[in-house]
């Protein structure tokens, strides 16, 4: 965008900057929300997250100067780092475990959704001939960080942060409105929570050491962050972010590579609903990891043999090459959104116990933003210096991957988050002494919750 240039330049430089220090921003947030999840709760810290992003939506939509547009992006950031820590780790908390692999898939879900909103805004923004081409995308931002500000007001809170806080009676009954009708097996899921939750509070710090104070605890950090890690070693991003670049390699240029970034952005989308909603639940979570590493390895060494003839430079070429490179580039986009897309989010969020679970999936979030960060101020250059031989990284990157997962990850599927200390070698908890509930407890409950309880 012309406009856009005028203000902030085109050098690559600039360019990566803009992008990593919002990721940067994404790395503190994450950092932040594990401290604010314990203290104030999922719902709550959801609700600052939002106010973060409507302050740096705002700096960024008025900025005239690269300083304010980067501070705007880090504050933006720092929301970013929050809200993806803690939205998936509020939909853990709340689904059942038949579907909880679709619930928290919804995440990507979303994201997949909003990467499809933010390029045909690019797209069509361009064509205004004013400021108003990069300022009303930038702007529109803080829509939908006011739509969940307020609208997270009217979700529960969660019943296992409930328990972990004294405040049982709630916890209770929101664990009944959860399960709808069926009584007898809120009351039994209650009672698990309840036996599990109040063990773990008896030993719960927030000392970032505890995630490898045992063995059983440094292999499901491990697990949680190899997978947030393993996300970004994808090369995904790399495409998200510079798609247009890439496109430019295989001889794609201006307002075309604008459009079929635009349609790129639709495909992943598409795979991930049909994966979370038909099969995530069904296969589990390791199988789709190791799927995806192994189909990464050749889908970048097809686009990095694709680029080394240089499409852009030859154009006898240049058709059957952009096609070809264009296929490979959608293909890693749909396997993206039927392996680590969803089940990153997933996988992280669901193997801490309940005194480390915030600051566990804190953790495995700041390295996923971490290595986001590194790779989004390096792919430029990259692409720009060395070419083809850039993509060779995540050839390597993934095979590494593929070896870990097959060799060190577990299957978590269809496991209550409970149950997941039997899993990793721990011992089941005791069901203390709860007292028993009668019909006359449930119809008592039942009036409470719909007081709005």
């Amino acid at each position: 965008m012309s406009h856009y240039i005028d203000h902030f330049g085109g050098d690559p430089n600039i360019k990566g900057a803009i992008v990593s220090t919002f990721n940067g921003g994404c790395f503190f947030g994450a950092a932040a929300a594990g401290w604010a999840n314990d203290k104030y709760g999922r719902k709550r810290t959801i609700q600052i997250g939002c106010i973060f992003a409507l302050w740096g939506c705002a700096m960024q939509t008025g900025a005239n100067v690269v300083a304010t547009l980067l501070v705007g992006r880090i504050v933006a950031g720092f929301a970013i780092g929050i809200l993806s820590m803690t939205v998936p780790l509020y939909n853990t908390e709340i689904a059942p475990p038949k579907i909880r692999g679709f619930l928290v898939g919804l995440n990507q879900q979303m994201l997949g959704i909003g990467f499809i909103v933010a390029n045909w805004v690019g797209y069509g923004t361009q064509f205004i001939n004013s400021d108003t081409s990069w300022r009303l995308p930038l702007g529109l931002q803080m829509f939908p960080a006011g739509l969940l500000l307020v609208g997270i007001q009217f979700l529960p809170y969660s019943p296992r942060w409930l328990l972990e806080v004294g405040r049982d009676d709630e916890a209770h009954a929101i664990v009944l409105r959860l399960n709808g009708d069926d009584k007898v097996a809120a009351e039994q899921e209650y009672m698990e929570m309840y036996a599990a939750i109040k063990a773990d509070v008896s030993t719960r710090s927030r000392r970032l050491s505890d995630l490898w104070a045992t063995p059983v605890m440094t292999r499901r950090s491990l697990v949680a962050i190899g997978v947030q890690v393993f996300c970004q070693f994808t090369g995904i991003n790399v495409i998200n972010y510079y798609g247009p670049s890439i496109y430019n390699s295989l001889g794609i240029v201006g307002g075309r590579a604008l459009l079929v970034q635009g349609i790129y952005g639709a495909v992943g989308p598409i795979a991930n609903l049909f994966f979370i909603t038909l099969v995530l639940d069904r296969v589990g979570r390791k199988k789709p990891l190791v799927f995806g590493a192994g189909s990464f390895v050749v889908t970048f060494s097809i686009l990095a043999a694709i680029l080394a003839n240089d499409p852009a430079g030859n154009p006898s070429s240049s058709v059957t090459a952009q096609r070809a490179g264009i296929a490979m580039i959608f293909l890693t986009s749909i396997i993206f959104s039927l392996s680590f897309g969803p089940v990153s989010w997933v996988l992280a969020s669901e193997v801490f116990p309940t005194s480390t679970r915030a600051i566990g999936t804190s953790a495995a979030t700041c390295a996923n933003w971490a290595f986001n960060t590194l790779l989004s101020q390096v792919s430029p250059l990259g692409i720009q210096k060395v070419g083809w031989k850039f993509y060779i990284l995540f050839i390597v990157l993934n095979f590494v991957d593929f070896v870990a997962i097959w060799m060190f990850f577990p299957e978590t599927k269809g496991r209550t988050l409970e149950d997941m200390d039997q899993l990793f070698g721990g011992a089941k908890p005791q069901l203390p002494a709860v007292r028993d509930r009668d019909e006359k407890d449930f119809k008592s409950e039942d009036k409470s919750d719909e007081k709005g309880v």
